[in-house]
């Protein structure tokens, strides 16, 4: 349907021009204007129902500055019979048309406000130091409007080169769909103005040639109000890890090279490009390595920590306790090592079900952490629903002091936040400082201990002490 309401919407700008040739220029000004403006309710509804928001609408933004262009030069028009030379607001709003589509193109990715407002500052500043530069143009006679054209041209086809290239490199699927509409849209804008500035640019408005530049702001509105995020993109990552470490810099070197463009007419002006584009760039790397640096000790910190029960996961386990009884040997410290099981942990599962069984977990982990973890003591989910505490220079009564506190905890949980009463078995190895013994041997303390204490009917503290290598009968003694 948007399709054959675009075909109509020609038909009938050319049976206007047709049937009223004395009212031509302003039919077609009339249609000329509502291309647009139909394109730019196309996107802000397309914005309303897209991830991709900001694209579609800072496109519409791009259709409502052609659209009041192409208002003023009807003006001008009308009040000067004919259309010699573009009013300079008329072409202030050509100008700036490419500014919210430059501004979007060059984002290589999602940004914080601060970072999109650096943007739009460059990005706005680009579009005045480009009126400056077209305005001093078109003030220079035959050559300048050559000059004009061309940097008409130069502006069409970068904003073509970059929907192309964000088409090409993005990989999530809503981007992608906005990107392909950019692209489909730049290129059929590219033409369509290309043809128009060069093969058309002295006849007057109300001539047929007007139709075609109807075609690419329907496009646009036919392809925005059938936007399809695809099933699958094709990626190519290499070339999106070039755009998105290389799209940052496009702006200030737009900047630069504009800014160099009106030095020797607009000097102030230039001045002003070349600071903003200097420190835009600088504090816009700044902000960007303020987030990766919160990004990446977030991530440092999910990757020692357990998912569902927020305590220490098995990696920052193993890491901590090799690093303390490494230090305890070299110090001659002692070193305490609890192993904590769940009582009949899968018959709580199977009766409560497994969001229950999630719920235990994390109460447990929440008294054992609140009971124990202080100073260097480390509470982890060993795996499954075994719990790792390692106990730096613990001595083996304090440990199995410990032990006890943690069993009594979790016995005192309150009826209310789980449906039964849950029990825990603690298995607690000590290395003694004047003999210490090989790490695996103390975890395989820790899990004798644990396996006696479930056997002794669980819901109790067993002990594995290193013994000195004399008194050492079968690896170990296991004290109540």
């Amino acid at each position: 349907m948007p399709l054959v309401l675009a075909v109509l919407f020609v038909l009938c700008h050319g049976l206007a021009l047709a049937l009223s040739p004395a009212r031509a220029p302003l039919l077609s000004f009339g249609f000329l204007i509502a291309a647009p403006l139909l394109a730019a309710a196309a996107c802000l509804w397309r914005g309303w129902r897209h991830h991709a928001a900001l694209g579609w609408h800072a496109t519409a933004l791009a259709m409502l500055l052609w659209a009041t262009g192409m208002a003023l030069n009807m003006a001008d028009v009308l009040n000067a019979g004919e259309a010699n030379d573009t009013p300079q607001a008329s072409l202030l709003f050509y100008v700036m048309y490419g500014v919210p589509l430059v501004f979007v193109l060059a984002r290589a990715r999602r940004e914080r406000w601060p970072i999109s407002l650096i943007d739009a500052l460059m990005a706005a500043l680009l579009g005045v130091l480009f009126f400056l530069h077209t305005r001093h143009r078109a003030s220079a006679g035959d050559a300048g409007l050559d000059g004009l054209r061309m940097m008409f041209d130069i502006q069409n086809v970068c904003i073509a080169a970059f929907a192309l290239l964000r088409w090409a490199s993005t990989d999530l699927p809503d981007r992608h769909a906005f990107f392909r509409v950019m692209a489909m849209y730049a290129l059929a804008y590219l033409l369509v103005a290309g043809f128009t500035n060069h093969c058309a640019a002295d006849e007057p408005f109300g001539l047929h040639a007007d139709l075609l530049i109807d075609l690419p702001f329907l496009l646009l509105a036919v392809l925005a109000l059938n936007a399809r995020e695809p099933a699958h993109v094709v990626e190519y990552p290499r070339l999106r890890y070039v755009v998105q470490a290389g799209g940052p810099m496009i702006l200030p070197l737009l900047l630069l090279v504009v800014a160099m463009q009106v030095v020797d007419h607009s000097r102030h002006w230039a001045l002003a490009g070349f600071v903003v584009a200097t420190l835009g760039f600088g504090l816009r790397s700044v902000l960007l390595q303020i987030e990766l640096l919160e990004q990446h000790t977030a991530l440092d910190a999910l990757s020692r920590l357990d998912g569902l029960t927020g305590v220490a996961n098995r990696r920052q386990f193993d890491a901590v306790l090799h690093a303390e009884w490494s230090r305890a040997c070299r110090q001659g410290s002692a070193l305490s090592l609890l192993l904590i099981d769940i009582d009949h942990f899968k018959r709580f599962n199977d009766t409560h079900g497994h969001p229950m069984g999630d719920r235990c977990l994390r109460k447990v982990a929440e008294v054992l952490h609140a009971t124990a973890a202080r100073g260097t003591e480390l509470v982890a989910r060993y795996g499954g629903e075994e719990f790792g505490i390692v106990l730096p220079g613990a001595s083996p009564e304090s440990a199995c002091g410990m032990g006890e506190r943690l069993r009594a905890a979790v016995a005192g949980i309150p009826e209310g936040d789980l449906p039964q009463a849950v029990t825990i078995s603690v298995g607690v190895a000590c290395m003694r400082p004047a003999w210490p013994c090989p790490l695996e041997a103390l975890l395989a303390g820790a899990d004798r201990a644990l396996y006696a204490a479930k056997h002794a009917g669980r819901d109790r503290v067993e002990m594995w002490l290193e013994q000195a290598p004399d008194a050492l009968a079968d690896g170990g003694l296991r004290v109540p």
